[in-house]
């Protein structure tokens, strides 16, 4: 007799908490669930994403055509070069127009082309050359960085942007307890869901971002490597050639 007054007398109170109304986790339950504030959250972070998404299209696009183009190009030139032939080269680096190598050396033969006059190669004619690779590189490397940055900005950004978006769904709970006069799960379901999604979907955001950010970094920097190199080259062919006449 004593069991059965507890229970009738506990269980509606204990009850009560799972009683409430039920909340779906599907994407679309998610999204109604939300209030207009976090909705505009995750809006700013879907445009982030598909921005860094094509960014990531755009570099992995240009940094594997420039790769294969200089791997076709560096041999070909340098053939080209041994036999003297600098028209030749300077058509070579035309046919390769994605190549980052292809654009600085061209930049330095056709200053050294067109510097000189046929005849004996002065110092002049090779630190003009000079100042046209570097010149050539300079844009190179503006051009490989392209994008990059804004790379960098979403993935430092997106996990703030996602915390505030957790900030305010909380807000949301508490303010859902108060106006329902209840603490169930029902009432601060829906703001709970609000911080986590807003949280997650800025995680998400962010880490591929970052990733891919290091990775092109460090590409870039493997180019200018190879730029630099390529410069060195073209400059001490160029020595050789004034030494030769």
């Amino acid at each position: 007799m004593i069991l059965a007054h507890l229970t009738q007398a506990i269980h509606p109170t204990s009850l009560a908490f799972f009683q409430e109304q039920t909340v779906g986790f599907s994407p679309l339950d998610l999204w109604n669930n939300m209030g207009t504030l976090a909705k505009c959250v995750v809006l700013v972070l879907f445009i982030m994403s598909i921005w860094s998404l094509a960014v990531i299209i755009d570099r992995w696009l240009y940094f594997s055509a420039a790769r294969k183009q200089s791997r076709e190009f560096a041999p070909r030139v340098a053939g080209a070069l041994k036999e003297g032939k600098l028209d030749e080269a300077v058509k070579v680096a035309d046919r390769n127009k994605k190549s980052h190598l292809a654009e600085v050396v061209t930049a330095g033969l056709q200053e050294f082309r067109n510097y000189g006059s046929g005849g004996a190669v002065t110092e002049d004619q090779i630190e003009s050359s000079k100042r046209a690779l570097e010149r050539a590189e300079a844009i190179v490397h503006a051009k490989l960085k392209r994008g990059l940055g804004g790379l960098a900005t979403i993935g430092s950004t997106a996990p703030f942007i996602g915390l505030f978006g957790t900030v305010v769904g909380i807000l949301n709970a508490f303010r859902q307890i108060a106006t329902q006069k209840t603490s169930g799960i029902g009432a601060v379901a829906g703001g709970i869901s609000e911080a986590l999604v807003t949280t997650a979907f800025g995680l998400l955001v962010a880490i591929p971002a970052v990733m891919t950010f290091n990775y092109f970094t460090n590409k870039v920097e493997a180019f200018d490597v190879e730029m630099d190199n390529s410069s060195s080259e073209l400059i001490d062919y160029f020595l050789k050639q004034g030494i030769r006449r």
